[in-house]
């Protein structure tokens, strides 16, 4: 199964934009150049920025703790303060279109046993629905089994578009089960500003 490791920088903004400057030119090629990597994309919003790394394999996620460690101790040591970084399961991966500009986050927590529920309304709802409308780039969704938390990530050609899209949050809301305790943490909007991530090949 395909992982990522997402890990969310805070500063002021002309930090950042050091950080986002080393990730372009140092970060990203080092992790692109990886076994089993599968490509890195950088999202900006006000005051932060998430770096997700993908891999094809959990063995190929972990070999690359080092690499990652290295680089989120230089964005450490540029923002004054920890840069955490968090490792994921790629439950769904699907793109209709190349990356668009705008990105929305949604984070949901539900029991762990909700989680499949989770991915199966997804899967089965929301993928359908987000595809046909107007705008629409593509969708992930990263899930925590063992912790209950997951990530839909939405991408879109443009804000207006993404403005005008379906809530995944309330089709989740609306069709997972009320005892799996679900809820909706965040919903948040980003803009992209690189991506290479991309699905395995065939085995």
């Amino acid at each position: 199964m395909m992982h990522v490791r997402f890990s969310l920088i805070s500063a002021d903004p002309r930090v950042l934009a050091g950080c986002i400057g080393y990730l372009k030119d140092e970060g990203r090629p080092v992790l692109e150049s990886q076994h089993g990597s599968l490509g890195v994309s950088l999202l900006e919003g006000p005051g932060v920025v998430i770096s997700e790394s993908f891999w094809a394999t959990h063995a190929a996620l972990r070999l690359s703790q080092e690499t990652d460690a290295e680089l989120r101790g230089e964005l450490a040591r540029r923002v004054k303060r920890p840069v955490a970084a968090k490792d994921y399961q790629v439950a769904v991966f699907e793109r209709e279109a190349p990356p668009g500009q705008a990105v929305r986050l949604t984070r949901v927590e539900v029991k762990p046993a909700g989680v499949p529920d989770v991915i199966h309304v997804y899967g089965d709802t929301a993928v359908p629905w987000l595809a046909d409308t107007p705008g629409f780039c593509e969708t992930l969704l990263f899930a925590d089994p063992g912790g209950g938390e997951l990530i839909s990530q939405t991408g879109w050609r443009d804000p207006a578009a993404r403005a005008a899209s379906p809530s995944v949050a309330e089709m989740i809301r609306s069709d997972v089960l009320a005892d799996d305790d679900c809820q909706i943490r965040a919903v948040e909007d980003y803009h992209l500003v690189f991506c290479s991530a991309r699905k395995p090949g065939p085995a």
